[in-house]
C-alpha cells in the first residue's frame, strides 16, 4: 500500500524525496507529502492527488533541509485530503506510516483523556501524538519513539523525524516492509529497494519487529525485545532504468511488451545444462508429497488456479487452492506430507504472509513463488522460486502473471516426473515446447492493432462476460479482472459450462462475451456454449487459433487469432490478448492505466 522514504543526506532532501516517491507511487496516490529539518526546524508540505501536485506545490513553497521523510498514500483511515495526508506532525515529531494501527482508537481515547486532541481521521496521527506526549515527558527522541512503538498494535512501517535533530531518524517495521540504504555519509529508508536504487545498492532488510536508530554514519538495529540485532548489508542489483517507461506511454504497455524477454530469462534460469528442470536447493521431491496447497491473492490466485489443472492432470497430485484472505480464518487441516506453495509478486502481500505463517510447523515444506527474493514471504520460505519478471510498476499485473505461470509450469512438470507420471523424455519434450514460448509471444503481440480496434467497441459496453473451459477458465477470470481493474467496466468470468446455470440470463445485444478457446479437446463444447450466446443476440469476441476460427462457424462478432500452441502453453499465451484488450479499452475510455482508482500495487495491509 502506502510508500515511505527517508533521507539523511549531504544534499537538499526535497528533490531526492520526490524522485524516490515517484518510484513508489505505484503503492499509493491518494495524496503525498514530505517533511524536512532545516536549521533545526521541522517543516512539511502535503498535497492531495498524484505526486505531481506535490511537485507543483514545492515549486511555489520550497522546502529546504538535508534530512527528510516522504510518503505517498493509499487511504485506509480517513478520506484523501491535505489534513489526512502524511507526514503527520505533532509538536516536535513528524511521522510517515504504511500499515494500519489497529488499537489507534484506544490510544486516541487515552490521549484525549490527557487533554491531547486529534485533528485528522487517520490512525497515523495517533503515532505522532503519542510520541510527542513522551517527548513532553522529558524523554529523548530515541526513547520516545521506543515507548511509542511498544504501545502500537497492528501492521506498520514507520519513519520518525524530529524537530532540532538534523542527523537522526527512527525507522521501524512490523508486518509491512522497510529497508535501509547505506551511502557514503548518507543513509536512506524506503518501503522497498526500488525506491533507493538510484542512491545506493547497499541495502539492509529490517526483520519483523525491528526498529532502527539511524544517523548519517551509523545504524543501530534492535529487535522487538530491544536486543541489538544488526542485520547484514546486502548488495542489490536493480537497474534504475527498469522503473522508467522506456519510451512507452504507460508502464503497463512496456511491461506487456517485455514478456518475451523476461520469459526467456525464466526459461534460462529453470532449465539446466542438460535440458533438465533445475530448481534451486533445497530440492523438492514430489514423490514424497501427498497434496499441494496453493495460496495467493488477486492475479496470483488465478495463476494458482491454472497450476491446479497442471498439477492434477500432469502429476496426478491433489491440489487445494485458497484465497489467502480466507485461508487462515477457516483453520484448514494441513497434513505433514503437504507442500504449501505461496505466490506473490511483491512477496509482502499481508494476507499471503499470514497464511504462510499459519502453515509453519504444519506443512512438509513451504515454497514461495515471488518476484522479490529478499521479501518477507521469500525469507520465511524453505524454497524460493524467483519469477524473474523484473520491476513491475503498473498496478495491473502483466509480466509477473506470465512469469508466475511459467515457473508453476516447471514445478508441475517436475512433480509429474517425480511421481512417475511422465518420463524424462516426455518432460524434455514439454521443456522444448516451453522454449518456443517467447517466439509465440512475439507473434501474439502482433495482434495489437486488432486488439485496439475491437477495444474501442468494448469501451462502449457497461457489462462484459468472459468464458473459458479447463485451464482457460482461470484465464477468463484473469481477463475479467484486468478489464475491470483499469477500465472500470463491470466484467465477470464463468466456466463456459456454467453459462446455462444462471449467467445466460444476462445475455443480450448490449453484453459482449469474450470467449477464450484454443482448438483443444474442449473446443467443441466451448463452441456449443458460444452458439447459445449468439442464439440470444449476444456478441461474441472469440480468441482462438486459425483452426479454431475456421471451425467456429459464422455469426462471431469479432475474432482475434493467436498462433497454435500446446495445452501447457495455451494459458500463458492467452494472457497476452486479455492484457491488450484491457489496456486498449482503458485507453479508449480515458482512465488512468497505470494507477487505477482505489487500487495499489502491493497490498501490505489486511
Amino acid at each position: 500500500m502506502c510508500g515511505i522514504v527517508g533521507v539523511l543526506g549531504r544534499h537538499e532532501a526535497a528533490p531526492i524525496l520526490v524522485e524516490a516517491l515517484k518510484r513508489l507511487e505505484y503503492r499509493g496516490y491518494d495524496s503525498a507529502g514530505i517533511a524536512t529539518v532545516h536549521d533545526r526546524r521541522l517543516d512539511r508540505r502535503r498535497a492531495v492527488g498524484k505526486l505531481v501536485n506535490l511537485s507543483d506545490l514545492l515549486v511555489h513553497e520550497p522546502l529546504a533541509g538535508k534530512a527528510g521523510i516522504g510518503h505517498t498514500r493509499w487511504a485506509t483511515h480517513g478520506a484523501p485530503s491535505v489534513t489526512n495526508a502524511h507526514p503527520h506532525r505533532a509538536g516536535r515529531v513528524a511521522v510517515v506510516h504504511n500499515g494500519i494501527i489497529e488499537n489507534f482508537r484506544e490510544l486516541r481515547e487515552d490521549l484525549t483523556a490527557k487533554g491531547i486532541a486529534h485533528a485528522t481521521d487517520t490512525d497515523t496521527e495517533t503515532v505522532a501524538l503519542l510520541c510527542q506526549h513522551y517527548l513532553e515527558q522529558g524523554l529523548s527522541p530515541r526513547d520516545a519513539a521506543e515507548q511509542t512503538l511498544a504501545r502500537l498494535e497492528g501492521a506498520y512501517a514507520l519513519a520518525f523525524l524530529f524537530d532540532g535533530e538534523e542527523d537522526l531518524m527512527i525507522a521501524a517495521r512490523k508486518g509491512s516492509p522497510l529497508v535501509i540504504g547505506h551511502g557514503e555519509g548518507e543513509m536512506f529508508v524506503g518501503s522497498d529497494a526500488i525506491a533507493l536504487a538510484p542512491m545506493t545498492d547497499q541495502i539492509t532488510y529490517l526483520a519483523e519487529g525491528d526498529w532502527a536508530v539511524i544517523t548519517r554514519e551509523s545504524v543501530e538495529i534492535r529487535d522487538s525485545a530491544g536486543r541489538i540485532a544488526n542485520r547484514p548489508v546486502k548488495v542489490i542489483h536493480i537497474d534504475a532504468t527498469h522503473v522508467d517507461k522506456g519510451g512507452y506511454k504507460h508502464f503497463m504497455a512496456k511491461e506487456i511488451a517485455e514478456q518475451p524477454t523476461v520469459i526467456t530469462g525464466a526459461l534460462n534460469h529453470y532449465v539446466g545444462s542438460e535440458g533438465e528442470i533445475a530448481l534451486p536447493d533445497p530440492g523438492l521431491d514430489f514423490a514424497q508429497v501427498e497434496r499441494v496447497s496453493l495460496v495467493a491473492c488477486g492475479t496470483a490466485f488465478y495463476a494458482c488456479l491454472t497450476a491446479k489443472y497442471w498439477f492434477e492432470r500432469l502429476a496426478g497430485l491433489p491440489v487445494d487452492i485458497d484465497v489467502a484472505s480466507e485461508f487462515r480464518y477457516r483453520e484448514p487441516p494441513i497434513s505433514p506430507d503437504t507442500v504449501a506453495l505461496f505466490v506473490s509478486q511483491s512477496g509482502e502481500t499481508a494476507d499471503t504472509l499470514a497464511a504462510l505463517r499459519y502453515c509453519e510447523g504444519r506443512a512438509k515444506k513451504i515454497v514461495s513463488v515471488v518476484n522479490v527474493t529478499e521479501s518477507s514471504i521469500a525469507r520465511e520460505s524453505d524454497l524460493i522460486l524467483p519469477i524473474l519478471a523484473g520491476a513491475e510498476i503498473g498496478v495491473a499485473s502483466t509480466k509477473a502473471f506470465t512469469c508466475q505461470l511459467t515457473v508453476l509450469a516447471f514445478l508441475a512438470l517436475k512433480a509429474a516426473q517425480d511421481r512417475g507420471r511422465m518420463t524424462a523424455g516426455e518432460v524434455a519434450e514439454q521443456i522444448e515446447a516451453l522454449r518456443t514460448l517467447p517466439g509465440l509471444m512475439n507473434h501474439t503481440l502482433g495482434i495489437e492493432e486488432e486488439s485496439r480496434a475491437v477495444s474501442r467497441k468494448l469501451a462502449e459496453a457497461r457489462d462484459i462476460l468472459f468464458l473459458g473451459r479447463g485451464a482457460m477458465f482461470p484465464l477468463a477470470l484473469e481477463g475479467a479482472l484486468k478489464l475491470k481493474e483499469i477500465s472500470y467496466i463491470h466484467a465477470e468470468a464463468y466456466a463456459a459450462g456454467e453459462l446455462k446455470h444462471g449467467p445466460i440470463a444476462l445475455i443480450d445485444e448490449h453484453v459482449p462475451v469474450i470467449v477464450m478457446a484454443p482448438r483443444d479437446a474442449l473446443f467443441d463444447k466451448t463452441v456449443s456454449n458460444m452458439q447459445e450466446v449468439m442464439a440470444r443476440g449476444g456478441k461474441v469476441l472469440l480468441i482462438t487459433d486459425a483452426q479454431g476460427a475456421r471451425e467456429a462457424g459464422d455469426g462471431v462478432w469479432e475474432t482475434l487469432i493467436l498462433p497454435e500452441t500446446t495445452p501447457l502453453l495455451a494459458p500463458i499465451l492467452y494472457a497476452l490478448p486479455a492484457q491488450l484488450l484491457a489496456y486498449h479499452t482503458a485507453i479508449a475510455k480515458g482512465t488512468d492505466v497505470d494507477q487505477p482508482r482505489n487500487l495499489a500495487k502491493s497490498v501490505t495491509v489486511e
